[in-house]
Protein backbone atom coordinates (compact mmCIF):
# COMPACT_ATOMS: atom_id res chain seq x y z
CA UNK A 1 0.00 0.00 0.00
CA UNK A 2 1.58 3.37 -0.94
CA UNK A 3 2.87 4.99 2.22
CA UNK A 4 1.20 8.34 1.56
CA UNK A 5 -2.17 6.73 2.37
CA UNK A 6 -1.16 5.66 5.87
CA UNK A 7 -0.98 7.76 9.05
CA UNK A 8 2.33 9.52 9.56
CA UNK A 9 3.30 7.42 12.58
CA UNK A 10 3.06 4.23 10.54
CA UNK A 11 5.31 5.67 7.85
CA UNK A 12 7.95 6.65 10.38
CA UNK A 13 7.85 3.88 13.02
CA UNK A 14 10.26 0.93 12.73
CA UNK A 15 9.33 -2.06 10.60
CA UNK A 16 8.45 -4.67 11.54
CA UNK A 17 6.70 -3.66 14.76
CA UNK A 18 3.76 -4.71 16.88
CA UNK A 19 2.08 -1.47 17.92
CA UNK A 20 -0.51 -1.34 20.68
CA UNK A 21 -2.94 1.56 20.40
CA UNK A 22 -3.40 2.80 23.95
CA UNK A 23 -6.69 4.54 23.31
CA UNK A 24 -8.27 1.34 21.98
CA UNK A 25 -6.96 -0.69 24.92
CA UNK A 26 -8.52 1.80 27.35
CA UNK A 27 -11.83 1.63 25.47
CA UNK A 28 -11.83 -2.16 25.84
CA UNK A 29 -11.12 -1.84 29.53
CA UNK A 30 -14.12 0.47 29.88
CA UNK A 31 -16.34 -2.36 28.59
CA UNK A 32 -14.80 -4.86 31.01
CA UNK A 33 -15.24 -2.40 33.87
CA UNK A 34 -18.92 -2.09 33.02
CA UNK A 35 -19.43 -5.86 33.03
CA UNK A 36 -17.69 -6.17 36.40
CA UNK A 37 -19.67 -3.33 37.89
CA UNK A 38 -23.14 -4.15 36.60
CA UNK A 39 -22.94 -7.95 36.89
CA UNK A 40 -20.96 -7.89 40.16
CA UNK A 41 -18.33 -10.29 38.80
CA UNK A 42 -14.56 -10.27 38.56
CA UNK A 43 -12.61 -10.35 35.30
CA UNK A 44 -8.97 -11.41 35.36
CA UNK A 45 -6.47 -11.07 32.52
CA UNK A 46 -5.60 -14.34 30.76
CA UNK A 47 -1.89 -14.03 30.07
CA UNK A 48 -2.02 -16.78 27.45
CA UNK A 49 -3.77 -14.28 25.19
CA UNK A 50 -2.11 -11.00 26.10
CA UNK A 51 0.98 -10.62 28.25
CA UNK A 52 2.35 -7.21 27.22
CA UNK A 53 3.50 -6.30 30.70
CA UNK A 54 4.49 -2.76 29.72
CA UNK A 55 0.78 -1.86 29.91
CA UNK A 56 -0.16 -3.88 32.98
CA UNK A 57 -0.28 -0.61 34.91
CA UNK A 58 -3.28 0.44 32.78
CA UNK A 59 -4.99 -2.94 33.01
CA UNK A 60 -4.66 -3.44 36.77
CA UNK A 61 -6.55 -0.18 37.35
CA UNK A 62 -9.60 -2.10 36.10
CA UNK A 63 -8.99 -5.84 36.50
CA UNK A 64 -8.25 -7.31 39.94
CA UNK A 65 -5.73 -9.91 38.81
CA UNK A 66 -4.41 -12.25 36.17
CA UNK A 67 -4.59 -15.93 35.33
CA UNK A 68 -1.66 -18.07 34.20
CA UNK A 69 -1.23 -21.35 32.34
CA UNK A 70 2.28 -22.13 33.56
CA UNK A 71 4.77 -21.32 36.28
CA UNK A 72 6.50 -18.72 34.13
CA UNK A 73 3.25 -16.90 33.37
CA UNK A 74 2.44 -17.04 37.08
CA UNK A 75 5.81 -15.49 37.92
CA UNK A 76 5.12 -12.72 35.41
CA UNK A 77 1.75 -12.07 37.07
CA UNK A 78 3.43 -11.96 40.47
CA UNK A 79 6.25 -9.65 39.40
CA UNK A 80 4.43 -7.29 37.05
CA UNK A 81 0.67 -7.40 37.71
CA UNK A 82 -0.04 -8.15 41.34
CA UNK A 83 -3.53 -8.60 42.72
CA UNK A 84 -5.21 -11.98 42.49
CA UNK A 85 -3.12 -14.70 40.86
CA UNK A 86 -4.96 -17.67 39.33
CA UNK A 87 -3.45 -20.66 37.54
CA UNK A 88 -4.76 -23.58 35.54
CA UNK A 89 -2.76 -26.15 33.56
CA UNK A 90 -3.73 -29.52 32.04
CA UNK A 91 -1.03 -31.05 34.24
CA UNK A 92 1.46 -29.70 36.77
CA UNK A 93 5.11 -30.70 37.16
CA UNK A 94 6.36 -32.17 40.42
CA UNK A 95 9.48 -29.97 40.38
CA UNK A 96 7.46 -26.75 39.94
CA UNK A 97 4.35 -27.20 42.02
CA UNK A 98 5.69 -26.02 45.38
CA UNK A 99 6.59 -22.67 43.80
CA UNK A 100 3.22 -22.51 42.03
CA UNK A 101 1.42 -23.05 45.34
CA UNK A 102 3.55 -20.37 46.99
CA UNK A 103 2.72 -17.76 44.32
CA UNK A 104 -0.91 -18.52 43.42
CA UNK A 105 -4.12 -17.55 45.18
CA UNK A 106 -6.35 -19.85 43.11
CA UNK A 107 -5.16 -23.19 41.70
CA UNK A 108 -7.36 -25.11 39.28
CA UNK A 109 -6.73 -28.81 38.66
CA UNK A 110 -7.62 -30.57 35.44
CA UNK A 111 -8.31 -34.06 36.74
CA UNK A 112 -9.06 -36.01 39.91
CA UNK A 113 -5.57 -37.53 39.78
CA UNK A 114 -3.90 -34.10 39.70
CA UNK A 115 -6.02 -33.03 42.67
CA UNK A 116 -5.03 -36.14 44.61
CA UNK A 117 -1.37 -35.63 43.76
CA UNK A 118 -1.01 -31.90 44.44
CA UNK A 119 -4.10 -30.85 46.40
CA UNK A 120 -2.56 -31.12 49.86
CA UNK A 121 0.40 -28.97 48.86
CA UNK A 122 -1.95 -26.28 47.51
CA UNK A 123 -4.17 -26.36 50.59
CA UNK A 124 -1.20 -26.16 52.93
CA UNK A 125 -0.10 -23.03 51.02
CA UNK A 126 -3.56 -21.53 51.63
CA UNK A 127 -4.58 -21.67 47.95
CA UNK A 128 -8.24 -21.72 46.98
CA UNK A 129 -8.53 -24.90 44.92
CA UNK A 130 -10.82 -25.68 42.02
CA UNK A 131 -11.46 -28.24 39.32
CA UNK A 132 -11.82 -27.59 35.62
CA UNK A 133 -15.02 -29.12 34.27
CA UNK A 134 -16.13 -29.80 30.73
CA UNK A 135 -19.51 -28.17 29.97
CA UNK A 136 -19.91 -30.30 26.84
CA UNK A 137 -20.86 -27.56 24.36
CA UNK A 138 -19.37 -27.32 20.87
CA UNK A 139 -19.20 -23.57 20.23
CA UNK A 140 -15.77 -23.45 18.55
CA UNK A 141 -15.68 -24.43 14.87
CA UNK A 142 -11.91 -24.87 14.61
CA UNK A 143 -11.16 -28.17 16.33
CA UNK A 144 -7.61 -27.28 17.40
CA UNK A 145 -9.11 -24.53 19.60
CA UNK A 146 -12.22 -26.44 20.76
CA UNK A 147 -11.91 -27.38 24.46
CA UNK A 148 -14.99 -29.61 24.20
CA UNK A 149 -13.88 -31.58 21.14
CA UNK A 150 -14.41 -35.34 21.17
CA UNK A 151 -11.80 -36.97 23.37
CA UNK A 152 -10.82 -33.66 24.97
CA UNK A 153 -8.33 -33.92 27.83
CA UNK A 154 -9.54 -30.59 29.22
CA UNK A 155 -11.84 -30.78 32.20
CA UNK A 156 -13.79 -33.24 34.33
CA UNK A 157 -17.14 -34.61 33.20
CA UNK A 158 -20.07 -34.65 35.65
CA UNK A 159 -20.07 -38.45 35.95
CA UNK A 160 -16.43 -38.27 37.12
CA UNK A 161 -17.37 -35.77 39.82
CA UNK A 162 -20.23 -37.88 41.13
CA UNK A 163 -18.02 -40.31 43.03
CA UNK A 164 -15.25 -37.90 43.92
CA UNK A 165 -14.36 -36.58 47.35
CA UNK A 166 -14.69 -32.81 46.92
CA UNK A 167 -13.48 -31.84 50.39
CA UNK A 168 -11.13 -28.90 49.89
CA UNK A 169 -12.48 -27.99 46.44
CA UNK A 170 -13.95 -24.47 46.54
CA UNK A 171 -14.50 -23.70 42.85
CA UNK A 172 -15.38 -25.00 39.40
CA UNK A 173 -13.78 -23.68 36.24
CA UNK A 174 -15.65 -24.05 32.93
CA UNK A 175 -14.01 -23.02 29.68
CA UNK A 176 -15.45 -23.82 26.25
CA UNK A 177 -15.18 -20.71 24.05
CA UNK A 178 -12.75 -19.02 21.67
CA UNK A 179 -13.58 -15.49 20.50
CA UNK A 180 -17.34 -16.13 20.68
CA UNK A 181 -20.21 -13.67 20.80
CA UNK A 182 -22.88 -13.35 23.50
CA UNK A 183 -25.19 -16.11 22.28
CA UNK A 184 -22.40 -18.67 22.68
CA UNK A 185 -21.51 -17.23 26.10
CA UNK A 186 -25.07 -17.68 27.27
CA UNK A 187 -25.36 -21.23 25.87
CA UNK A 188 -22.13 -22.17 27.61
CA UNK A 189 -23.36 -20.81 30.95
CA UNK A 190 -26.68 -22.61 30.48
CA UNK A 191 -24.91 -25.91 29.72
CA UNK A 192 -22.54 -25.59 32.65
CA UNK A 193 -25.44 -24.83 34.98
CA UNK A 194 -27.44 -27.81 33.72
CA UNK A 195 -24.58 -30.34 33.82
CA UNK A 196 -23.12 -29.34 37.17
CA UNK A 197 -26.16 -28.18 39.14
CA UNK A 198 -25.57 -30.89 41.77
CA UNK A 199 -22.10 -29.54 42.54
CA UNK A 200 -22.35 -25.73 42.26
CA UNK A 201 -24.08 -25.29 45.67
CA UNK A 202 -20.97 -26.69 47.39
CA UNK A 203 -18.72 -24.05 45.80
CA UNK A 204 -17.52 -20.59 46.86
CA UNK A 205 -16.64 -19.49 43.34
CA UNK A 206 -17.14 -20.35 39.69
CA UNK A 207 -14.82 -19.36 36.84
CA UNK A 208 -16.67 -19.16 33.52
CA UNK A 209 -13.46 -19.07 31.53
CA UNK A 210 -12.41 -17.04 28.54
CA UNK A 211 -13.45 -16.63 24.93
CA UNK A 212 -16.27 -14.20 25.80
CA UNK A 213 -15.47 -11.57 23.16
CA UNK A 214 -17.36 -8.85 24.97
CA UNK A 215 -15.41 -5.99 23.36
CA UNK A 216 -16.49 -7.01 19.84
CA UNK A 217 -18.86 -4.48 18.24
CA UNK A 218 -21.53 -7.18 17.76
CA UNK A 219 -21.38 -8.58 21.30
CA UNK A 220 -24.55 -7.88 23.31
CA UNK A 221 -22.96 -6.84 26.60
CA UNK A 222 -26.33 -6.23 28.25
CA UNK A 223 -27.35 -9.83 27.54
CA UNK A 224 -24.16 -11.13 29.12
CA UNK A 225 -24.61 -8.91 32.17
CA UNK A 226 -28.19 -10.12 32.64
CA UNK A 227 -27.15 -13.78 32.39
CA UNK A 228 -24.25 -13.34 34.80
CA UNK A 229 -26.42 -11.56 37.34
CA UNK A 230 -29.03 -14.31 37.17
CA UNK A 231 -26.38 -17.00 37.60
CA UNK A 232 -24.67 -15.30 40.51
CA UNK A 233 -27.90 -14.55 42.33
CA UNK A 234 -29.25 -18.08 41.82
CA UNK A 235 -26.18 -19.86 43.12
CA UNK A 236 -24.76 -17.25 45.54
CA UNK A 237 -21.18 -17.78 44.38
CA UNK A 238 -18.39 -15.43 43.37
CA UNK A 239 -18.10 -15.39 39.58
CA UNK A 240 -14.92 -14.94 37.54
CA UNK A 241 -14.30 -14.57 33.83
CA UNK A 242 -10.85 -14.64 32.25
CA UNK A 243 -10.75 -13.26 28.71
CA UNK A 244 -7.45 -12.60 26.99
CA UNK A 245 -8.59 -11.73 23.50
CA UNK A 246 -11.31 -9.32 24.67
CA UNK A 247 -8.79 -7.19 26.56
CA UNK A 248 -6.73 -6.40 23.46
CA UNK A 249 -9.34 -6.99 20.74
CA UNK A 250 -8.67 -4.68 17.75
CA UNK A 251 -6.24 -2.73 19.96
CA UNK A 252 -3.03 -3.22 18.03
CA UNK A 253 -1.47 -3.70 14.60
CA UNK A 254 1.58 -5.28 13.03
CA UNK A 255 3.43 -2.84 10.79
CA UNK A 256 5.29 -4.56 7.95
CA UNK A 257 7.26 -3.62 4.86
CA UNK A 258 7.58 -5.11 1.38
CA UNK A 259 11.09 -6.50 0.79
CA UNK A 260 10.69 -7.82 -2.75
CA UNK A 261 8.22 -8.69 -5.50
CA UNK A 262 8.71 -12.16 -7.01
CA UNK A 263 6.98 -13.06 -10.28
CA UNK A 264 5.46 -16.56 -10.32
CA UNK A 265 3.23 -18.71 -12.55
CA UNK A 266 0.28 -17.61 -10.42
CA UNK A 267 0.19 -14.22 -8.67
CA UNK A 268 3.20 -12.00 -8.05
CA UNK A 269 4.42 -12.63 -4.50
CA UNK A 270 5.20 -9.75 -2.19
CA UNK A 271 7.82 -10.97 0.28
CA UNK A 272 7.45 -9.06 3.56
CA UNK A 273 9.63 -8.51 6.60
CA UNK A 274 7.03 -10.36 8.73
CA UNK A 275 6.36 -14.08 8.73
CA UNK A 276 3.17 -16.05 9.20
CA UNK A 277 4.97 -18.91 10.93
CA UNK A 278 7.10 -16.68 13.17
CA UNK A 279 4.92 -13.64 13.86
CA UNK A 280 1.29 -14.61 13.06
CA UNK A 281 1.15 -18.37 13.69
CA UNK A 282 -2.66 -18.47 13.89
CA UNK A 283 -2.67 -17.66 10.15
CA UNK A 284 -1.37 -21.19 9.61
CA UNK A 285 -2.97 -22.90 12.62
CA UNK A 286 -6.58 -21.76 12.25
CA UNK A 287 -6.07 -21.02 9.36
CA UNK A 288 -7.31 -17.47 8.74
CA UNK A 289 -6.60 -14.45 6.55
CA UNK A 290 -5.76 -11.33 8.57
CA UNK A 291 -7.18 -7.98 7.51
CA UNK A 292 -4.82 -5.39 6.04
CA UNK A 293 -5.70 -1.70 6.09
CA UNK A 294 -6.78 -0.61 2.62
CA UNK A 295 -6.57 -4.07 1.05
CA UNK A 296 -9.36 -6.20 -0.38
CA UNK A 297 -10.14 -9.60 -1.80
CA UNK A 298 -8.88 -10.62 -5.22
CA UNK A 299 -11.10 -8.95 -7.80
CA UNK A 300 -12.14 -6.09 -5.54
CA UNK A 301 -9.10 -3.96 -6.41
CA UNK A 302 -6.94 -3.95 -9.54
CA UNK A 303 -3.55 -5.10 -8.23
CA UNK A 304 -3.40 -8.63 -6.81
CA UNK A 305 -0.59 -10.26 -4.82
CA UNK A 306 0.11 -13.21 -2.64
CA UNK A 307 1.79 -12.03 0.56
CA UNK A 308 4.49 -14.23 2.05
CA UNK A 309 7.07 -14.20 4.80
CA UNK A 310 10.86 -14.17 4.47
CA UNK A 311 11.47 -17.56 6.12
CA UNK A 312 12.60 -20.66 4.24
CA UNK A 313 9.29 -22.43 4.97
CA UNK A 314 7.56 -22.93 1.60
CA UNK A 315 4.19 -22.56 3.30
CA UNK A 316 5.03 -19.24 4.98
CA UNK A 317 2.09 -17.70 3.13
CA UNK A 318 -0.11 -15.00 4.66
CA UNK A 319 -2.74 -14.89 1.93
CA UNK A 320 -3.96 -13.33 -1.31
CA UNK A 321 -4.80 -9.62 -1.31
CA UNK A 322 -5.68 -6.88 -3.77
CA UNK A 323 -4.62 -3.24 -3.62
CA UNK A 324 -5.52 0.04 -5.31
CA UNK A 325 -1.94 0.60 -6.50
CA UNK A 326 1.00 -1.68 -7.28
CA UNK A 327 3.24 -2.74 -4.41
CA UNK A 328 6.94 -1.99 -4.42
CA UNK A 329 9.84 -2.67 -2.06
CA UNK A 330 9.66 -0.28 0.88
CA UNK A 331 5.88 0.02 0.92
CA UNK A 332 4.28 -0.31 4.36
CA UNK A 333 1.41 -2.67 5.15
CA UNK A 334 -0.65 -2.67 8.35
CA UNK A 335 -2.03 -5.98 9.63
CA UNK A 336 -5.01 -5.28 11.86
CA UNK A 337 -5.97 -6.83 15.21
CA UNK A 338 -2.47 -8.08 16.03
CA UNK A 339 -2.27 -7.51 19.79
CA UNK A 340 -3.82 -10.68 21.23
CA UNK A 341 -2.53 -14.20 20.53
CA UNK A 342 0.34 -12.81 18.46
CA UNK A 343 3.22 -11.59 20.62
CA UNK A 344 2.60 -14.47 23.04
CA UNK A 345 2.97 -17.06 20.24
CA UNK A 346 5.94 -15.80 18.23
CA UNK A 347 9.10 -17.77 17.45
CA UNK A 348 12.57 -16.95 16.18
CA UNK A 349 12.62 -19.74 13.58
CA UNK A 350 15.32 -19.10 10.95
CA UNK A 351 16.83 -16.48 13.25
CA UNK A 352 14.12 -14.18 11.94
CA UNK A 353 14.31 -10.62 13.16
CA UNK A 354 11.61 -10.22 15.75
CA UNK A 355 9.26 -7.23 15.39
CA UNK A 356 9.76 -4.37 17.79
CA UNK A 357 7.07 -3.80 20.40
CA UNK A 358 5.75 -0.26 20.52
CA UNK A 359 2.75 1.77 21.57
CA UNK A 360 0.76 4.58 20.02
CA UNK A 361 -0.04 6.73 23.04
CA UNK A 362 -3.28 8.62 23.56
CA UNK A 363 -1.42 11.75 22.46
CA UNK A 364 -0.67 10.18 19.07
CA UNK A 365 3.03 9.60 19.74
CA UNK A 366 4.75 6.35 18.76
CA UNK A 367 6.82 5.01 21.66
CA UNK A 368 9.31 2.16 21.27
CA UNK A 369 9.01 -0.27 24.19
CA UNK A 370 11.25 -3.16 23.17
CA UNK A 371 13.77 -3.89 20.42
CA UNK A 372 15.00 -7.47 20.03
CA UNK A 373 18.58 -8.27 19.11
CA UNK A 374 20.76 -11.14 17.98
CA UNK A 375 21.50 -11.85 21.65
CA UNK A 376 17.81 -12.60 22.25
CA UNK A 377 17.99 -15.21 19.49
CA UNK A 378 21.29 -16.67 20.67
CA UNK A 379 20.13 -16.91 24.30
CA UNK A 380 17.32 -19.29 23.31
CA UNK A 381 19.88 -21.83 22.10
CA UNK A 382 23.06 -23.41 23.37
Amino acid sequence: MPTDRLPDWINTCPSPAYVLEEEKLLANLDVLARVQREADVKIVLALKGFAMWAVFDRIRKVLPGATASSLWELKLADEEFGGEKHIYAPAYREDEFAEIARLADHVVFNSPSQWRRFGRTALDADCSCGLRVNPGVREVATEIYNPCRAGSRLGVRPEQLAGMNLDGIEGLHAHALCENLHDASIRMIDAFEARFADFIPRMKWVNLGGGHLMTHADYDVEALIARLKAFREKWNVEVYLEPGGAVAWQAGVLVASVLDIVETDRLPVAVLDVSATCHMPDVLEMPYRPDITGAGQIGEKPHAYQLAGPSCLAGDIIGDYAFDAPLAPGDRLVFEDMAHYTMVKTTMFNGMRHPDIGMLTTSGEYRLLRRFTYEDFKSRLS
